[in-house]
């Protein structure tokens, strides 16, 4: 026992900071050719002669397992190089490759490190001062503040509003968030909504009144860049802010308003300004029910002598992950803020702060993905078990092969939404190219939420118990993870909204994506080794066809019991074709054929396989009652 517990000892080696600051017993030299299996013999030898020593002489940090030592990000990445090669014009290409490979060794050796302070000390709410008084003051580390201006001097908000590269500017900018946010601490969530907020103003033609706001929130100055919170949830729920927005605002002699109400989970506190919904009063003190009765308001959260703005700080939330970063309840009483949408179109105005919270949502899934599988093959390359190294195993590989799949068709749907948001930002998309972004973005958020979480911890196992240690900072990764799959929607929130797309374009949107796939298969119609994958998408493509003919005699109801089954058809089948195109381009490896292969082997019509199993049926749905509350009080009635 005493030396099982030794050895797990020397197996956490105490990483107070992280991979990069382990200071592990290495054992240098693996190679994976000629003279591996000699190698391995001597590590083996050296750990026995340790456990054959006396306890006195051991040393007590002794490593019997080499980290993972992944390099330059941007460099690693096979395919985000060959997709920006496909894809972007030479010149910017140029330009953007340097400054990608500069920003990769920026993060690797300066941005990461902070990261991982900034997961050791968690902000802190002091609600008092010494002399009893109120001050309600998030204190938040130095690594944090340093965060945000890191984010300024990249320029990690800015290169979306600047369009340097003109229609190519989104795709810099998602590659760029990309590439920080698993080594940035938390802050890949504040700039989200500072993104999200930016492009309201924008959308708004950018009011003289909102003009500062808008110039701080996009500027690369350290000492004048603002972030934003979103002040949407309240104690009613987040998603169906119809119903649950209590907040009422009460209009001032000079045309400002006072906001009064509860937030209930209000991310990033600690921002320099938020955007949130409130009702209006009239004159007798009542406000207008539904989402008609919705407004968009402004507000800083400090005013001018930089105290709070009219807002009470609760307490700070106590969430499972994300937790460097200050999610907080806040009372609003009185804080003074400025109407910025029309009366009662607040919703409307909010929609764009939406959609581009979303993409930043599935750009920390695929990034979550990326880095977990970057740590999982270079662990790979060191870890000894059963005599040979973790690579040299079948099943192993073959387990991370299926998880670099998944990623890859995750960000093709990643990249395919910031070009699409590209040309429609710089007035180049056509018709059919905006009604594939608002079906894409709800569609790419839910399902790459779920993939996530699925190859977090299924990456996390492929270190065994190592993998469970707090202090390797896996479980950070795990953790922070898990909130993409409910963070700006759920799977199933999401998925009723994908059928509003269908239905606000009288499903037009649906001959689109038909049309688009087959475009991107035609590329693919020269290549020999692509026809497999191409028939099975093409397959999948008809059954959805058929299904969603049938589904308009079928009635709502059980629309929406396959509604999630229908949005991630639409995720396999775009996520196919995009990967066959990439695969049929010039230059393309035999890798990126394979991948294509190995996606579009899965079912990719998951609707259309449940309608043949009846699964949408009123009995089914019946049956599902039965399932869930059997043996409960509350299913009495269907258990007879």
């Amino acid at each position: 026992m005493f030396i099982l517990a030794l050895c797990r000892l020397g197996a956490t080696c105490r990483l107070r900071h992280g991979w990069d600051r382990c200071q592990a017993c290495s054992f240098r030299g693996f190679s994976t050719t000629a003279g591996q299996g000699q190698q391995v013999s001597l590590q083996e030898k050296q750990v026995g002669a340790d456990l054959e020593m006396p306890v006195a002489r051991r040393e007590a940090e002794t490593l019997f397992q080499e980290r993972p030592e992944p390099g330059n990000q941007y460099l690693e990445d096979a395919l985000l190089r060959s997709y920006l090669e496909a894809h972007l014009p030479p010149k910017v290409l140029e330009e953007v490759n340097q400054e990608l490979e500069g920003f990769g060794n920026r993060l690797l050796t300066k941005i990461r490190p902070l990261g991982w302070e900034c997961e050791l000390n968690p902000p802190v709410f002091r609600q008092y001062d010494a002399w009893g008084q109120r001050v309600d003051h998030i204190v938040t580390c130095s690594a944090w503040k340093r965060m945000k201006e890191i984010a300024a001097e990249e320029g990690l908000i800015a290169e979306a509003y600047e369009r340097r590269y003109s229609n190519w500017s989104r795709v810099h900018q998602a590659v760029k968030l990309y590439l920080f946010s698993t080594a940035s601490g938390g802050f890949n969530c504040p700039l989200a909504m500072t993104d999200g907020a930016a492009k309201v103003i924008e959308s708004l033609g950018v009011p003289a009144s909102l003009k500062n706001a808008f110039d701080h929130l996009t500027s690369r100055d350290p000492r004048k860049f603002w972030t934003s919170g979103q002040w949407m949830t309240e104690r009613r729920g987040g998603s169906d802010v119809a119903n649950g927005t209590e907040t009422v605002a009460r209009k001032q002699p000079d045309g400002t308003y006072h906001l009064h109400g509860f937030k209930w989970f209000t991310s990033a506190a600690d921002s320099d300004m938020a955007l949130t919904l409130a009702r209006i009063e009239d004159a007798e003190g009542h406000v207008k029910q539904g989402s008609g009765g919705l407004s968009l308001f402004f507000l800083r959260v400090q005013d001018e002598e930089e105290k709070l703005n009219g807002i009470q700080v609760q307490r700070l939330k106590d969430k499972l992950g994300t937790r460097q970063m200050a999610t907080a309840e806040l009372w609003l009483n009185g804080a003074k803020a400025e109407l910025i949408s029309a009366e009662g179109r607040g919703v409307a105005s909010i929609s764009n702060m939406l959609n581009i919270t979303r993409i930043h949502n599935v750009i920390g899934a695929v990034a979550s993905m990326r880095r977990m599988i970057s740590l999982s093959r270079q662990y790979a390359l060191k870890r000894v078990v059963f005599g040979k190294l973790l690579k040299d195993h079948p099943l192993h590989m073959q387990t991370i092969a299926r998880m670099e799949v998944q990623t890859r068709g995750a960000f093709l749907l990643l990249m395919e939404m910031a070009r699409l948001l590209g040309l429609a930002e710089t007035n180049m998309a056509s018709e059919q190219d905006q009604l594939l972004l608002r079906l894409l973005v709800p569609v790419a958020k839910l399902y790459t939420g779920k993939q996530a979480s699925a190859i977090a911890i299924e990456a996390m196992e492929s270190f065994g118990g190592q993998g469970y240690m707090e202090d390797t900072g896996l479980p950070v990764i795990v953790r922070d993870t898990l909130v993409l799959s409910i963070w700006e929607g759920t799977t199933n929130v999401l998925s009723l909204d994908v059928l509003r797309s269908l239905t606000k374009s009288q499903g037009q949107v649906m001959a689109v994506f038909f049309s688009t796939v087959q475009n991107k298969l035609e590329l693919a119609s020269s290549s020999a080794e692509l026809q497999p994958a191409v028939q099975w998408v093409q397959d999948a493509a008809g059954r959805l066809a058929r299904f969603c003919q049938g589904a308009a005699s079928e009635g709502a109801v059980p629309m929406e019991l396959a509604a999630r089954d229908f949005s991630y058809s639409l995720a396999r089948i775009y996520a196919g074709a995009l990967l066959i195109e990439h695969a049929a381009r010039p230059g393309s490896s035999c890798v990126d054929v394979c991948a294509a292969q190995r996606w579009c082997r899965q079912e990719l019509c998951p609707v259309a396989a449940e309608l043949g199993n009846g699964s949408y049926s009123a009995e089914e749905s019946s049956l599902d009652s039965a399932l869930v509350y059997a043996g409960s009080p509350a299913g009495c009635d269907s258990d007879r």
